[in-house]
């Protein structure tokens, strides 16, 4: 397998380097092809007395895109995802997160328990343009809520940004992604609201539950640059989820903060803050995390960026105590579509003394990215 997955790196590499800015183009006016193509590789180096091993896996996760506009107002979009590996997800990771948050082999297959493949994401959205500054946009179809909630200019996508599930979302929240489900989004000068509904076919516990999800946002303009605040519920009606005991079932409720905020042209910052109820079994109940992003513009590569970031987790009720997470990665842009990232990632696990061994340890990887 991993021969294979450096191959297609090695391919990608030699393809992408050489291609022109701008491959995912316009097929005419109204149809476009899109997507993203991604390969890592992630070396731990863990406590071997823990029973895991000091050793890399990779994983090559593919996602093209197609959008058709039959009018200005009017949009068909479907997304598929293909992938070879699981690189540490698959269980030889020791710790609780997963060390890269993407859709990987397993995930794109049998999509919450629907028995599809595949096939991620496809709706039809329709935009009323009520004035200049005040639109509001319709979307119903198979859809991924994180599209519409959990926003961050610095720390939202796996592909690009961080890869640690940490710092890539908050994960007390619990946003679904690839479900059936509609979507609201107004926007009215700065402010913009987002609602999101899904019925969720198979949730970790093997009901189904309907989510229900609202963002609030405000965007800010100021001398030292433009910044987003969020204000983000994520929850759940139903009683589809297990309490620790394994013997009733209780509903979820998450309420998060996300802001990013630009500092001049080179320095950005983030934050995310977020709490759930306790009564469902959860690994986590809160999270605090942060970080700055710092612009190629330094060296003269605008294209580049460094991203540096810390999470703290408190544990839930299923007998982890605390996690903790580091992250930095430097992104190296080769054109407009192909970067390489070197990362480097801190984890740690604590457990309550009747749960398990705490255990710590580093994740070091290389990621390409191309995004078309």
């Amino acid at each position: 397998m991993l021969r294979k997955i450096n191959s297609l790196i090695t391919a990608m590499i030699l393809i992408l380097y050489f291609a022109p800015a701008g491959l995912g183009y316009d097929v005419t006016d109204r149809f476009s092809i899109g997507g993203i193509i991604a390969g890592a590789y992630q070396y731990q180096s863990v406590d071997t007395s823990s029973g895991s091993d000091n050793r890399g896996k990779g994983a090559l996760p593919l996602q093209p895109e197609f959008s058709f506009r039959p009018t200005e107002k009017d949009e068909l979009f479907a997304k598929f995802g293909f992938a070879a590996g699981n690189a540490l997800n698959d269980g030889t990771s020791p710790f609780v997160l997963a060390p890269w948050a993407a859709d990987l082999e397993t995930d794109v297959k049998d999509i919450h328990g629907r028995g599809r493949d595949y096939l991620l994401t496809a709706w039809y959205k329709h935009t009323f343009k009520i004035s200049s500054d005040n639109t509001v946009g319709l979307t119903g179809g198979i859809i991924d809520g994180t599209d519409y909630l959990d926003e961050n200019a610095f720390a939202n996508d796996e592909y690009t940004q961080f890869m640690n599930e940490a710092l890539v979302n908050g994960p007390n929240g619990f946003a679904p992604s690839y479900d059936l489900g509609g979507a609201v989004e107004w926007e009215l000068g700065k402010w913009c609201v987002k609602g999101v509904v899904m019925n969720i076919g198979e949730n970790d516990d093997g009901n189904n539950f309907t989510f229900l999800g609202v963002q609030l946002g405000y965007t800010l303009d100021t001398a030292i640059g433009e910044g987003n605040y969020r204000v983000i519920y994520e929850g759940s009606p139903n009683k589809a989820f297990s309490d620790p005991t394994g013997t009733t079932l209780e509903t979820r409720h998450a309420v998060l903060l996300s802001f990013d905020q630009q500092f001049g042209n080179i320095i950005g910052g983030w934050i995310r803050f977020g709490t759930q109820t306790n009564d469902a079994a959860t690994k986590y109940k809160s999270i605090y995390s942060g970080g700055i992003n710092l612009s190629g513009a330094l060296w003269g590569r605008v294209q580049d960026n460094i991203g540096i970031g810390y999470g703290y987790l408190h544990g839930a009720n299923t007998g982890i105590n605390y996690t903790q997470v580091a992250e930095g990665y430097v992104r190296f842009a080769l054109n407009g579509i192909l970067s390489i990232t070197l990362d480097v990632q801190y984890m740690q696990d604590n457990y309550h003394p009747w749960a398990g061994d705490d255990i710590d340890g580093w994740i070091t990887g290389t990621r390409v990215t191309a995004e078309f």
